[in-house]
């Protein structure tokens, strides 16, 4: 441990953990009231984007359907109409949105700052591997937000905003409805794609290594293929292959990450 950390006690460390939770709740604060200000514009052209035929993937994937015999369409005259049916909602969604997109868009200074209390508490060559592994966390967090949204969010919405059980029953999409979907899904992938961190700080304690993953290979893609048949229920292969590779590329990269050094898997 480090110096500093010998000569400090326990209530000087609370204070400090202190002095970084309030640097931590002002940040999340501030980027909150910016966010709620421009809170109706980030809807229009962010939020509510997978809610109409143009939205990039719906392109992409009818460009694609051009010219592949069996693609799904998914853009054309698509469009899902919201509707709020309780007098508070709006303003609910307008304030917690705006607290929950300041968490994700100020994650990397929060990390920060928790950086700066953790720090004087390892040795350099140990500051030097939590940095790395801070950094490629930060990075791989919102690498998942992306997939999220551009991804998995908008073929959950195209095919669940045109499942009918009866035709005489009409869907009408609430707000609130859209919403907790939508964050529920977008920080989904968000926490699904640090498994490769987790996976490397397991590997680091000698928890897990290389063989494991070798030895379980088979039963993480029928695992895989099971969770993207749960977020994709359209019944197509395409959009299956689509959810399914990116959570498979993140069980190999898991994989390399670890040592291979010790066999836990006999």
């Amino acid at each position: 441990m480090g110096e500093n950390l010998k000569e400090m006690s326990f209530w000087e460390h609370l204070d400090d953990l202190r002095a970084v939770l309030i640097k931590m709740a002002v940040v999340v604060t501030t980027a909150a009231v910016v966010l709620f200000i421009f809170m109706p514009d980030i809807f229009d052209r962010v939020i509510l984007a997978p809610c109409n035929g143009d939205f990039v993937l719906y392109r992409w994937i009818d460009r694609l359907g051009a010219l592949i015999p069996g693609m799904p369409q998914l853009g054309g005259d698509f469009h899902v109409d919201l509707i709020n049916i309780q007098l508070a909602s709006q303003l609910y969604v307008h304030l917690s949105t705006s607290f929950w997109l300041a968490i994700v868009l100020s994650f990397p200074i929060l990390l920060y700052l928790l950086w700066t209390f953790i720090a004087p508490a390892l040795y350099q060559n140990e500051r030097r591997g939590v940095r790395r592994a801070f950094l490629f966390g930060v990075a791989m967090f919102f690498l998942g937000v992306a997939v999220g949204y551009y991804l998995v969010f908008p073929i959950i919405l195209r095919f669940l905003a045109d499942y009918h059980v009866s035709a005489m029953v009409p869907n009408q999409v609430s707000l609130d409805s859209y919403m907790d979907t939508f964050l529920m899904m977008v920080f989904f992938m968000g926490v699904v794609f640090e498994l490769p961190l987790l996976s490397w700080l397991l590997g680091s304690i000698g928890v897990l290594d290389r063989s494991f993953f070798s030895k379980y290979r088979r039963h993480a893609i029928v695992a895989l293929v099971v969770l993207a048949a749960i977020i994709t229920p359209t019944g197509d292969l395409f959009t299956l292959a689509v959810v399914f590779l990116p959570l498979y590329l993140l069980y190999e990269v898991s994989a390399l990450l670890v040592p291979k050094n010790k066999d836990i898997s006999s």
